[in-house]
């Protein structure tokens, strides 16, 4: 059997292109070796659910693993704690029918028990539910791990809540009486978001977290070398000639290791491009893609920050502003954000999670005014004259920017134009590479002075720093850096965009030398 790469569902050795797990599994096993109760809390599509299959086969030589899930259960199983302890009951039984070792491993007659009361509807309530279960722990061989995926499907409803305030007593009093060795909880909600999902805002914004929860931070994105592995495995089933190295920090490059976008970059590739070029060329095109595809990824983002007002602003001020936003995991705005995989904490500062991430939500904000903008509109009409034999022509947009600029914006307010640079040739930009090319904006120089915007077209690219104006010695500085710059990405030539404020400015385009590299200034 052919494998693949797989972006949807669990993902099986057998069938599937896959990182190798081993050292996190052994890492989480520590965890329930100390009979800890965690939670798996990370963004979606994270590998939440292949992690936790895996996790039940690394376990079951040593613990009897009962396995669950929330998802498949519907409304009407929440409704009362009758429905849902009955609910509760059938996915135990059928977690432990499936594993012939867990079922010898526990006396029969509790199983029976409990499938007697399934059958019969009887009316069993919380209460009732977890003698069951002390029942079984307590006639169990080994130690019982109780493993609950998607627990944030099930939040909205008080039902749940107090499902997971019992869960919580029994396993306190464990050394009493017998309960789960170890509880593992995992989904995108961590347990003291969980309690915040249901009460209303206005009421409870914040809620204090189980105290009873050990830290999980076992690391789950890929890094470059676990990508390597993977595109390893594939090569040695197709034989592309690929540099395994260079393809893989390019992939970790653009997604930071993040799992759905790492495979589906290589999905894209292998199944939807031409002569599956595993290159340079190959993850850019592949990327592009991507950002233009719809996937619930995407639609989970855009609907989170429009949902959160906070989360929002900071977003916006971040990518649009350059604002230094400290990292503070009190803050509410950081903590969503966090928790949906959209930031990061980057040497103490705020910053999106990754290139891909960040590009998409450029688009978004920039998509919520292009149609009425004079600055896109300006552009659109022009775009002809931007591209030239394939190639963009990057000279001739400085220039026609210079001119849109200075003529719908030199009397407009400083802070205005501050706050709004970077926005306002985004939006001149945008419509010259849409459908063709795609651009990131370089972390590493992003701030409220400075923002490099790499733009890939074609297969070639382009680098533009974008910068306030602080002086000269300031801007010789900034040459330098951008020749630099240059060198790291092989190119010969560069721009710098320079918003001046100074009355006395002129504006216009000049080419600058420095050292090797050419510089083409336009000043605003």
């Amino acid at each position: 059997m052919k494998k693949r790469f797989n972006v949807s569902g669990l993902c099986y050795p057998t069938k599937h292109y896959m990182v190798n797990l081993d050292g996190r599994l052994k890492e989480i096993k520590k965890l329930v070796d100390y009979g800890d109760y965690f939670v798996i809390n990370r963004a979606r599509q994270f590998g939440k659910t292949t992690i936790l299959y895996a996790l039940k086969k690394y376990l079951q030589d040593d613990y009897i693993v009962i396995s669950t899930s929330f998802q498949g259960l519907s409304a009407a199983k929440f409704e009362n704690e009758y429905s849902f302890c009955s609910a509760f009951a059938e996915m135990v039984l059928e977690s432990l029918s499936v594993n012939e070792n867990a079922v010898s491993g526990i006396a029969s007659d509790e199983l029976v028990k409990l499938q007697q009361a399934v059958d019969t509807e009887q009316a069993m309530d919380m209460v009732v539910l977890f003698q069951y279960l002390r029942n079984i722990c307590k006639s169990a061989e080994k130690p019982v791990v109780l493993l609950i995926d998607e627990i944030d499907s099930a939040s909205n409803n008080q039902v749940f809540l107090d499902f997971l305030g019992l869960l919580r007593d029994y396993y306190l009093k464990r050394e009493e009486v017998a309960a789960f060795w170890s509880v593992i909880l995992a989904g995108v909600y961590d347990i003291k978001n969980l309690k915040q999902r249901i009460r209303p805002e206005e009421e409870h914004k914040y809620n204090s977290p189980w105290n009873i929860a050990a830290d999980f931070d076992i690391d789950m994105s890929f890094s470059a070398a676990d990508i390597a592995g993977m595109l390893k495995d594939y090569e040695q089933d197709y034989h592309t000639g690929m540099d395994i190295g260079k393809v893989a920090a390019l992939i970790y490059d653009y997604t930071a290791g993040y799992p759905y976008l790492v495979s589906r970059i290589c999905k894209i590739i292998d199944e939807k491009l031409e002569a599956k070029p595993w290159n340079q060329q190959g993850v850019v095109a592949a990327v592009k893609e991507l950002l233009s595809e719809s996937n619930t990824l995407f639609d989970d983002m855009r609907k989170k920050i429009t949902d959160i007002p906070e989360l929002r602003n900071m977003l916006y001020a971040i990518l649009f502003t350059g604002q230094k936003i400290p990292y503070n995991p009190d803050n509410f705005a950081i903590d969503m954000g966090t928790m949906f995989g959209f930031i990061r904490n980057e040497n103490g500062d705020v910053a999106v999670s990754n290139r891909i991430f960040e590009t998409r939500m450029y688009n978004f904000f920039l998509s919520e005014e292009l149609l009425n903008n004079v600055t896109y509109n300006a552009s659109l009409q022009n775009r002809g004259q931007f591209v030239q034999d394939g190639a963009l022509n990057m000279d001739f947009i400085m220039q026609k920017f210079v001119e849109h600029y200075t003529e719908v914006y030199a009397d407009s307010d400083q802070q205005f134009l501050e706050e709004n640079a970077r926005r306002i040739f985004l939006l001149y930009l945008k419509p010259i590479i849409n459908g063709t090319g795609n651009y990131y904006i370089e972390a590493r120089t992003r701030d409220l002075k400075r923002t490099d915007i790499v733009v890939d077209y074609l297969g070639k690219q382009y680098v533009i720093e974008m910068k306030i104006w602080r002086g000269e010695e300031y801007n010789r500085r900034g040459e330098k850096q951008l020749a630099d710059y240059l060198e790291a990405y092989h190119l010969e030539k560069g721009y710098l965009l320079s918003f001046n404020f100074n009355k006395k400015k002129q504006p216009g385009i000049h080419t600058i030398i420095c050292g090797n590299k050419t510089i083409l200034e336009a000043v605003v």
